[in-house]
Protein backbone atom coordinates (compact mmCIF):
# COMPACT_ATOMS: atom_id res chain seq x y z
CA UNK A 1 0.00 0.00 0.00
CA UNK A 2 0.90 3.52 -0.60
CA UNK A 3 0.77 6.32 1.11
CA UNK A 4 -1.07 9.92 0.18
CA UNK A 5 0.67 12.84 1.15
CA UNK A 6 -1.01 16.11 1.80
CA UNK A 7 -0.14 17.87 -1.84
CA UNK A 8 -1.46 14.74 -4.05
CA UNK A 9 1.85 14.18 -6.04
CA UNK A 10 0.59 10.74 -6.46
CA UNK A 11 0.11 10.46 -10.20
CA UNK A 12 2.40 13.35 -11.14
CA UNK A 13 5.42 12.57 -13.80
CA UNK A 14 8.73 13.00 -11.91
CA UNK A 15 10.05 16.02 -12.62
CA UNK A 16 7.37 17.78 -13.58
CA UNK A 17 6.41 21.00 -11.94
CA UNK A 18 3.07 22.45 -10.73
CA UNK A 19 1.45 25.47 -12.93
CA UNK A 20 -1.02 28.05 -11.98
CA UNK A 21 -3.97 27.62 -13.33
CA UNK A 22 -4.73 29.66 -16.01
CA UNK A 23 -6.98 32.97 -16.41
CA UNK A 24 -8.76 33.98 -18.75
CA UNK A 25 -6.01 36.85 -20.04
CA UNK A 26 -3.77 34.03 -20.09
CA UNK A 27 -5.51 31.80 -22.09
CA UNK A 28 -2.76 30.85 -24.85
CA UNK A 29 -6.10 29.87 -27.11
CA UNK A 30 -6.50 33.71 -27.28
CA UNK A 31 -10.15 33.96 -26.07
CA UNK A 32 -9.67 37.59 -24.40
CA UNK A 33 -7.78 38.45 -27.26
CA UNK A 34 -10.59 40.06 -29.32
CA UNK A 35 -11.78 42.38 -26.74
CA UNK A 36 -8.22 43.84 -26.00
CA UNK A 37 -7.85 44.31 -29.48
CA UNK A 38 -11.20 45.60 -29.70
CA UNK A 39 -10.40 48.42 -26.81
CA UNK A 40 -7.37 49.45 -28.56
CA UNK A 41 -9.46 49.77 -32.00
CA UNK A 42 -11.70 51.53 -30.23
CA UNK A 43 -9.21 54.02 -28.87
CA UNK A 44 -7.74 54.64 -32.27
CA UNK A 45 -10.43 55.53 -33.81
CA UNK A 46 -11.91 57.68 -31.70
CA UNK A 47 -8.37 59.76 -31.27
CA UNK A 48 -8.69 59.66 -35.14
CA UNK A 49 -12.40 60.84 -34.74
CA UNK A 50 -11.26 64.12 -33.04
CA UNK A 51 -8.54 64.71 -34.62
CA UNK A 52 -9.63 65.00 -38.46
CA UNK A 53 -12.92 66.03 -37.16
CA UNK A 54 -10.74 68.97 -36.15
CA UNK A 55 -9.58 69.25 -39.80
CA UNK A 56 -12.33 68.92 -41.87
CA UNK A 57 -13.83 72.03 -39.29
CA UNK A 58 -11.06 74.38 -39.97
CA UNK A 59 -10.83 73.06 -43.61
CA UNK A 60 -14.25 73.86 -44.25
CA UNK A 61 -13.89 77.56 -43.22
CA UNK A 62 -10.78 78.09 -44.97
CA UNK A 63 -12.31 76.58 -48.16
CA UNK A 64 -15.40 78.76 -48.30
CA UNK A 65 -12.58 81.73 -47.83
CA UNK A 66 -11.23 80.92 -50.66
CA UNK A 67 -13.35 79.99 -52.70
CA UNK A 68 -15.52 83.24 -52.02
CA UNK A 69 -18.15 81.43 -49.79
CA UNK A 70 -20.48 85.03 -49.48
CA UNK A 71 -20.84 84.25 -53.62
CA UNK A 72 -22.01 81.22 -53.52
CA UNK A 73 -25.84 80.99 -54.58
CA UNK A 74 -27.98 79.26 -51.72
CA UNK A 75 -25.09 79.24 -49.15
CA UNK A 76 -23.87 83.30 -49.05
CA UNK A 77 -27.38 83.97 -46.32
CA UNK A 78 -25.29 81.41 -43.91
CA UNK A 79 -21.72 82.26 -45.18
CA UNK A 80 -21.81 86.19 -45.69
CA UNK A 81 -22.04 86.02 -41.67
CA UNK A 82 -19.73 83.56 -41.00
CA UNK A 83 -16.89 85.11 -42.82
CA UNK A 84 -16.73 88.36 -40.90
CA UNK A 85 -15.17 86.35 -38.04
CA UNK A 86 -12.36 84.68 -40.01
CA UNK A 87 -9.80 86.64 -38.55
CA UNK A 88 -10.81 85.09 -35.37
CA UNK A 89 -10.99 81.42 -36.78
CA UNK A 90 -7.69 82.21 -38.18
CA UNK A 91 -6.17 82.68 -34.88
CA UNK A 92 -7.46 79.47 -33.26
CA UNK A 93 -6.42 77.62 -36.06
CA UNK A 94 -3.74 75.70 -34.07
CA UNK A 95 -5.88 74.31 -32.53
CA UNK A 96 -6.31 71.20 -34.07
CA UNK A 97 -2.45 70.98 -35.07
CA UNK A 98 -1.95 70.72 -31.15
CA UNK A 99 -4.98 68.45 -30.99
CA UNK A 100 -3.32 65.65 -33.69
CA UNK A 101 0.23 65.90 -32.42
CA UNK A 102 -1.26 65.48 -28.66
CA UNK A 103 -3.29 62.50 -30.14
CA UNK A 104 -0.17 61.04 -32.04
CA UNK A 105 -2.10 61.51 -35.67
CA UNK A 106 1.05 62.99 -38.16
CA UNK A 107 -0.87 63.04 -40.35
CA UNK A 108 -4.01 65.23 -39.89
CA UNK A 109 -1.12 67.58 -37.88
CA UNK A 110 -0.01 67.93 -41.35
CA UNK A 111 -3.42 69.01 -43.22
CA UNK A 112 -4.59 70.78 -40.16
CA UNK A 113 -0.75 72.75 -40.17
CA UNK A 114 -1.85 73.21 -44.04
CA UNK A 115 -5.22 74.66 -43.12
CA UNK A 116 -3.63 77.20 -40.24
CA UNK A 117 -1.30 77.91 -43.62
CA UNK A 118 -3.75 78.87 -45.73
CA UNK A 119 -6.50 80.86 -42.87
CA UNK A 120 -3.03 82.97 -42.27
CA UNK A 121 -2.64 83.72 -46.04
CA UNK A 122 -5.82 85.24 -46.16
CA UNK A 123 -5.52 87.48 -43.18
CA UNK A 124 -2.32 88.37 -41.69
CA UNK A 125 -1.28 90.26 -45.62
CA UNK A 126 -3.40 92.80 -43.56
CA UNK A 127 -1.60 93.29 -40.63
CA UNK A 128 1.95 94.02 -42.37
CA UNK A 129 2.34 96.89 -43.96
CA UNK A 130 2.58 96.96 -47.90
CA UNK A 131 4.49 99.10 -50.41
CA UNK A 132 3.63 102.06 -51.50
CA UNK A 133 3.13 104.18 -54.64
CA UNK A 134 5.15 107.03 -55.93
CA UNK A 135 2.28 109.66 -55.26
CA UNK A 136 3.45 113.51 -55.70
CA UNK A 137 0.08 115.15 -55.61
CA UNK A 138 -1.76 117.13 -52.81
CA UNK A 139 -2.58 115.60 -49.36
CA UNK A 140 -6.50 114.51 -48.29
CA UNK A 141 -7.12 113.94 -44.87
CA UNK A 142 -10.55 112.12 -44.51
CA UNK A 143 -12.86 111.03 -41.86
CA UNK A 144 -15.79 108.59 -41.39
CA UNK A 145 -17.88 107.80 -38.82
CA UNK A 146 -21.44 105.86 -37.99
CA UNK A 147 -23.51 108.13 -35.43
CA UNK A 148 -25.60 105.32 -34.36
CA UNK A 149 -28.78 106.93 -35.62
CA UNK A 150 -27.29 110.25 -34.18
CA UNK A 151 -26.51 109.20 -31.19
CA UNK A 152 -22.44 109.46 -31.35
CA UNK A 153 -21.80 112.59 -29.26
CA UNK A 154 -21.48 115.70 -31.44
CA UNK A 155 -18.60 117.12 -29.86
CA UNK A 156 -16.64 114.47 -29.63
CA UNK A 157 -17.01 114.14 -33.98
CA UNK A 158 -16.03 117.69 -34.14
CA UNK A 159 -13.29 117.31 -31.69
CA UNK A 160 -12.20 114.37 -34.29
CA UNK A 161 -12.99 116.97 -37.72
CA UNK A 162 -10.56 119.27 -35.45
CA UNK A 163 -7.86 117.29 -34.27
CA UNK A 164 -7.04 114.90 -37.49
CA UNK A 165 -7.68 118.63 -39.68
CA UNK A 166 -9.90 116.40 -41.88
CA UNK A 167 -11.01 118.28 -45.31
CA UNK A 168 -13.60 115.62 -45.82
CA UNK A 169 -16.06 113.81 -43.28
CA UNK A 170 -18.46 111.17 -44.31
CA UNK A 171 -21.27 110.35 -41.97
CA UNK A 172 -23.49 107.17 -41.34
CA UNK A 173 -26.53 106.40 -39.93
CA UNK A 174 -27.50 110.50 -39.93
CA UNK A 175 -30.89 111.11 -39.70
CA UNK A 176 -32.80 114.42 -39.82
CA UNK A 177 -33.04 115.40 -36.48
CA UNK A 178 -29.37 114.97 -35.42
CA UNK A 179 -28.02 117.63 -38.49
CA UNK A 180 -28.60 120.78 -36.07
CA UNK A 181 -26.98 119.02 -33.27
CA UNK A 182 -24.01 117.90 -34.99
CA UNK A 183 -24.34 121.39 -36.67
CA UNK A 184 -24.76 123.20 -33.70
CA UNK A 185 -21.84 121.52 -32.11
CA UNK A 186 -19.61 123.52 -34.55
CA UNK A 187 -19.38 121.11 -37.51
CA UNK A 188 -20.02 123.45 -40.25
CA UNK A 189 -17.87 126.29 -38.50
CA UNK A 190 -14.91 123.43 -39.80
CA UNK A 191 -16.43 121.90 -42.43
CA UNK A 192 -19.04 124.38 -44.19
CA UNK A 193 -20.05 122.94 -47.35
CA UNK A 194 -22.04 119.46 -46.82
CA UNK A 195 -24.22 117.19 -49.27
CA UNK A 196 -27.17 115.19 -47.00
CA UNK A 197 -29.23 112.40 -47.70
CA UNK A 198 -30.92 112.40 -44.21
CA UNK A 199 -33.36 109.39 -43.65
CA UNK A 200 -34.82 108.66 -40.52
CA UNK A 201 -33.30 105.53 -38.72
CA UNK A 202 -29.86 104.30 -40.28
CA UNK A 203 -30.25 104.95 -43.61
CA UNK A 204 -29.03 108.56 -43.82
CA UNK A 205 -25.49 109.98 -44.46
CA UNK A 206 -23.91 112.90 -45.36
CA UNK A 207 -20.81 114.39 -46.36
CA UNK A 208 -19.03 117.88 -45.06
CA UNK A 209 -15.97 119.05 -46.60
CA UNK A 210 -13.65 122.61 -46.23
CA UNK A 211 -14.14 122.94 -50.10
CA UNK A 212 -17.28 123.75 -52.20
CA UNK A 213 -18.81 120.22 -52.80
CA UNK A 214 -20.82 119.47 -56.26
CA UNK A 215 -23.59 116.57 -55.54
CA UNK A 216 -23.56 113.80 -57.82
CA UNK A 217 -26.29 111.86 -59.08
CA UNK A 218 -27.32 109.64 -56.78
CA UNK A 219 -26.42 105.92 -56.98
CA UNK A 220 -29.44 103.86 -58.04
CA UNK A 221 -31.37 101.39 -56.03
CA UNK A 222 -29.54 101.39 -52.90
CA UNK A 223 -31.51 100.78 -49.76
CA UNK A 224 -29.52 103.42 -47.81
CA UNK A 225 -28.36 106.80 -48.58
CA UNK A 226 -25.13 106.92 -50.31
CA UNK A 227 -24.75 110.30 -51.53
CA UNK A 228 -21.79 111.27 -53.57
CA UNK A 229 -20.49 114.68 -54.45
CA UNK A 230 -17.05 116.44 -56.32
CA UNK A 231 -14.63 118.64 -55.00
CA UNK A 232 -11.50 120.78 -56.09
CA UNK A 233 -8.42 120.85 -53.82
CA UNK A 234 -6.16 123.84 -54.13
CA UNK A 235 -3.83 123.66 -57.32
CA UNK A 236 -6.81 122.32 -59.19
CA UNK A 237 -7.00 118.41 -58.46
CA UNK A 238 -10.54 117.04 -59.02
CA UNK A 239 -11.71 114.31 -56.03
CA UNK A 240 -15.27 112.39 -55.64
CA UNK A 241 -16.01 111.30 -52.73
CA UNK A 242 -19.03 108.65 -52.19
CA UNK A 243 -20.38 108.04 -48.26
CA UNK A 244 -21.01 104.22 -48.41
CA UNK A 245 -22.90 102.44 -46.23
CA UNK A 246 -25.16 99.47 -47.83
CA UNK A 247 -27.43 97.20 -45.70
CA UNK A 248 -26.11 94.21 -44.07
CA UNK A 249 -25.97 90.77 -45.42
CA UNK A 250 -27.96 88.85 -42.73
CA UNK A 251 -30.74 87.37 -44.25
CA UNK A 252 -31.26 86.34 -47.71
CA UNK A 253 -33.28 89.71 -49.24
CA UNK A 254 -30.15 91.99 -47.67
CA UNK A 255 -27.75 90.11 -48.80
CA UNK A 256 -29.07 90.86 -52.27
CA UNK A 257 -29.04 94.63 -51.56
CA UNK A 258 -25.92 94.12 -50.11
CA UNK A 259 -24.15 92.84 -53.29
CA UNK A 260 -25.77 95.24 -55.60
CA UNK A 261 -25.40 98.29 -53.43
CA UNK A 262 -21.33 97.77 -53.57
CA UNK A 263 -21.40 96.52 -56.74
CA UNK A 264 -23.37 100.22 -57.92
CA UNK A 265 -20.52 102.24 -56.32
CA UNK A 266 -18.29 103.80 -59.12
CA UNK A 267 -14.95 102.20 -59.58
CA UNK A 268 -11.76 103.79 -58.98
CA UNK A 269 -8.87 103.40 -61.63
CA UNK A 270 -9.38 100.64 -64.52
CA UNK A 271 -6.95 97.61 -63.89
CA UNK A 272 -5.27 98.18 -67.27
CA UNK A 273 -4.83 101.87 -66.41
CA UNK A 274 -3.86 101.22 -62.33
CA UNK A 275 -0.58 98.61 -63.66
CA UNK A 276 0.31 101.33 -65.77
CA UNK A 277 0.45 103.75 -63.36
CA UNK A 278 -2.19 105.89 -65.26
CA UNK A 279 -5.00 107.90 -64.84
CA UNK A 280 -9.01 107.44 -64.94
CA UNK A 281 -10.35 108.52 -68.19
CA UNK A 282 -11.98 111.45 -66.25
CA UNK A 283 -9.18 112.91 -64.38
CA UNK A 284 -11.05 112.26 -60.78
CA UNK A 285 -9.46 110.80 -57.88
CA UNK A 286 -12.06 108.39 -56.19
CA UNK A 287 -12.32 107.58 -52.52
CA UNK A 288 -14.74 105.93 -50.99
CA UNK A 289 -15.71 106.13 -46.87
CA UNK A 290 -17.99 104.53 -44.58
CA UNK A 291 -19.44 101.57 -42.78
CA UNK A 292 -19.37 98.92 -45.74
CA UNK A 293 -20.87 96.30 -43.29
CA UNK A 294 -18.13 94.04 -45.13
CA UNK A 295 -14.32 93.18 -44.23
CA UNK A 296 -11.85 92.00 -46.70
CA UNK A 297 -12.50 88.55 -45.89
CA UNK A 298 -15.65 88.98 -48.38
CA UNK A 299 -15.24 89.03 -51.71
CA UNK A 300 -18.10 91.04 -52.70
CA UNK A 301 -15.86 93.45 -51.13
CA UNK A 302 -12.74 92.03 -52.74
CA UNK A 303 -14.25 92.72 -56.19
CA UNK A 304 -15.06 96.03 -55.51
CA UNK A 305 -11.38 96.29 -54.81
CA UNK A 306 -10.29 94.66 -57.85
CA UNK A 307 -11.82 97.40 -59.60
CA UNK A 308 -9.22 100.15 -59.12
CA UNK A 309 -8.87 100.59 -54.81
CA UNK A 310 -6.84 99.73 -51.95
CA UNK A 311 -8.16 99.53 -48.39
CA UNK A 312 -6.06 102.16 -46.65
CA UNK A 313 -5.73 100.60 -43.74
CA UNK A 314 -4.67 97.24 -44.82
CA UNK A 315 -1.76 99.29 -46.74
CA UNK A 316 -0.66 100.58 -43.22
CA UNK A 317 -0.69 97.34 -41.95
CA UNK A 318 -4.00 98.27 -39.84
CA UNK A 319 -6.50 96.44 -41.39
CA UNK A 320 -6.91 94.11 -38.54
CA UNK A 321 -7.94 96.93 -35.75
CA UNK A 322 -11.71 96.16 -35.52
CA UNK A 323 -14.12 99.53 -35.93
CA UNK A 324 -17.53 98.01 -34.88
CA UNK A 325 -18.81 96.02 -31.54
CA UNK A 326 -15.59 96.59 -29.69
CA UNK A 327 -16.78 96.29 -25.88
CA UNK A 328 -20.25 94.35 -26.67
CA UNK A 329 -20.74 90.54 -26.56
CA UNK A 330 -20.13 90.27 -30.13
CA UNK A 331 -16.84 89.51 -31.82
CA UNK A 332 -15.79 93.09 -32.91
CA UNK A 333 -15.53 93.40 -36.29
CA UNK A 334 -13.51 95.97 -39.00
CA UNK A 335 -16.26 96.91 -41.21
CA UNK A 336 -15.62 100.77 -41.37
CA UNK A 337 -13.30 101.20 -44.54
CA UNK A 338 -11.20 104.16 -46.50
CA UNK A 339 -11.51 103.22 -50.24
CA UNK A 340 -9.23 105.29 -52.15
CA UNK A 341 -8.00 104.83 -55.59
CA UNK A 342 -4.79 102.09 -55.60
CA UNK A 343 -2.51 105.06 -57.31
CA UNK A 344 -2.31 107.00 -53.75
CA UNK A 345 -0.02 106.95 -51.19
CA UNK A 346 -1.93 106.30 -47.04
CA UNK A 347 0.36 108.27 -45.22
CA UNK A 348 -1.49 107.40 -42.00
CA UNK A 349 -4.62 105.49 -40.71
CA UNK A 350 -6.10 106.05 -37.02
CA UNK A 351 -8.98 104.14 -35.49
CA UNK A 352 -10.64 106.58 -33.09
CA UNK A 353 -13.05 105.96 -30.31
CA UNK A 354 -16.36 107.60 -30.86
CA UNK A 355 -18.88 107.55 -27.71
CA UNK A 356 -22.26 107.14 -28.37
CA UNK A 357 -21.59 104.76 -31.22
CA UNK A 358 -21.28 101.15 -31.71
CA UNK A 359 -18.74 102.09 -34.28
CA UNK A 360 -14.79 103.35 -33.96
CA UNK A 361 -14.22 106.46 -36.56
CA UNK A 362 -11.51 105.80 -39.01
CA UNK A 363 -9.49 108.74 -40.15
CA UNK A 364 -7.12 108.16 -43.58
CA UNK A 365 -4.19 110.62 -45.18
CA UNK A 366 -3.62 109.98 -48.23
CA UNK A 367 -1.25 111.81 -50.88
CA UNK A 368 -2.72 111.49 -54.25
CA UNK A 369 -0.96 110.74 -57.49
Amino acid sequence: MSETSGDDTTDRPAGQIPLPALTGEDDPSGRSAPATGGRKRRGRAWRSWVAWGGVAAWGTFALLRWVDGDRIPGLGVLTAPALAVTPYVAATAPIPVVAALVLRRPRAAIAAGLVTAGLAAAVLPRAIPGGQPAARGPELRVLTANLKFGSAAPDRVVDLVRRTDADVLSLQEYPPEAVAKFERAGLTGLLPYKVTDTRWGAAGSGLYSKYPLRALPSLPKTQMAMPSAEFTLPGGRRVQITAVHPVPPINAESLGDWKRDLGELPSGTSTAAASAGGAPADGVTRVLAGDFNATLDHATLRRLLGRGYADAAARTGKGLIPTWGVGQASPPLTIDHVLLDRRCAVRDVVVLDLPGSDHRAVYARLRLP
